[in-house]
């Protein structure tokens, strides 16, 4: 009598995310579900301005360099998509 053989997949290398990923795909979450693209201007800077303190207190392992850095994603993110334009010669 032969042995049934299961056929395993592959092995995933599953590490947990950093804070700064955590950080950034929560902040993305947000500025989605606050409908924060094609707000004015102003209107973004006093969000961030709140969202980042939440973030602050949030992941307190992220330094003062990287919440630089995720606040300027979050500033890029926010702003709505770039059409391509045909140029005329």
């Amino acid at each position: 009598m032969s042995t049934k053989r299961t056929i395993r997949p592959p092995q995933r290398d599953t590490t947990a995310p950093t804070p700064f990923a955590q950080a950034r795909d929560e902040l993305f979450q947000h500025i989605i579900s606050c409908q924060v693209v094609g707000a004015d201007a102003e209107h973004q800077k006093e969000w961030l301005d709140e969202t980042m303190g939440y973030m602050r207190d949030r992941f307190h392992e992220l330094d003062a360099t990287k919440l630089a850095e995720l606040r300027t994603l979050g500033e890029r993110f926010a702003q709505p998509a770039k059409r391509n334009e045909a140029v005329s010669a």
